[in-house]
């Protein structure tokens, strides 16, 4: 009888771990927990390298649609930020950026790329020291992210063609996100601003302003994987330089934790409307460590 009862206790006992360990939520992945809003514990570690390629055949000309050769521009970036404070409310870090441009006018933006007897220029561009904050105790899932580009190349364009945006540029991101009960749905969002300082004659958005609001919502079948639609706008707004434009963009995209320190993210994104710019679309690669 004894046996009996020792029997059933050890039962019920495993029987009870097996439910607590069910009812546990699954660890969450570092693309569930470190969005754009969440700063770094002190001594933790974010690498980020980003390439966007961009590429177009049409353009807005003051309210008109054209067909332009095609033209294309390859931006690589390395993001590296560190926590440095104890309450998680304070991180710096560093920002690269490298360009890489063809006007070659191909049909397929790629072969642009292997061709080197095409129209192409290239070069770091910016460099960019930053800091982001969380500034409020009340709103653990707001952060500012503020970032100075600093040029290091010569001329915005020469005989080769555009690089980049010669100018100084001021940015700040404002960041918040919300993640629905249950873990499955995440709401994202973004409103950025870009103040660009510089001589008149040497670039052509210097002493103007670029107003940038986005949205993005992600769905998480897993916790290592998710998938994400987004809509973005961008104003460019004259502050003395007799120039400015706005675009609207809509994307998709996914992203998934390849390790526990490694994730990879995949967007694409559809230029559907603007003003005195292209009407292009982008393709996005990322890989982001966090340790």
């Amino acid at each position: 009888m004894k046996s009996l009862k020792l029997i059933a206790i050890l039962f019920l006992f495993s029987f009870q771990c097996i439910l607590a360990q069910e009812n546990q939520e699954p660890e969450r992945s570092n693309i569930q927990t470190y969005t754009p809003s969440k700063l770094l514990e002190k001594g933790k570690w974010d690498i980020k390298w980003f390439n966007n390629l961009y590429t177009q055949t049409k353009a807005d000309n003051n309210g008109t649609t054209v067909d332009v050769p095609r033209s294309s521009f390859f931006t690589t970036s390395l993001e590296v930020f560190t926590g440095a404070s104890s309450n998680k409310k304070f991180n710096i870090g560093l920002i690269a950026e490298y360009r890489y441009n063809t006007f070659a006018f191909q049909d397929n933006p790629l072969v642009s790329f292997i061709n080197t007897d095409d129209k192409t220029r290239s070069g770091l561009s910016h460099i960019a020291p930053s800091v982001k904050i969380a500034p409020f105790s009340t709103l653990p899932r707001f952060s500012i992210q503020s970032s100075f580009f600093i040029p290091v190349f010569d001329k915005e364009t020469n005989e080769n063609g555009y690089l980049a945006n010669k100018s100084y540029i001021w940015q700040n991101r404002f960041f918040y996100d919300y993640t629905f009960p249950g873990n499955k749905f995440q709401l994202f969002s973004e409103f950025g601003t870009r103040l660009f300082f510089g001589k008149k004659d040497e670039g052509f958005a210097n002493n103007s302003i670029e107003l940038a609001p986005g949205i993005f919502l992600s769905y998480f079948p897993t916790n290592k994987f998710t998938i994400l639609g987004f809509v973005q706008h961008a104003q460019l707004i004259d502050l003395g330089n007799d120039f400015s434009q706005n675009y609207s963009a809509i994307g998709a995209g996914s992203k998934y934790q390849l390790t526990k320190v490694l994730n990879l993210e995949v967007l694409y994104s559809k230029f559907v409307r603007g003003n005195d710019t292209g009407l292009g679309q982008s393709f996005n690669l990322g890989l982001r460590a966090i340790f």
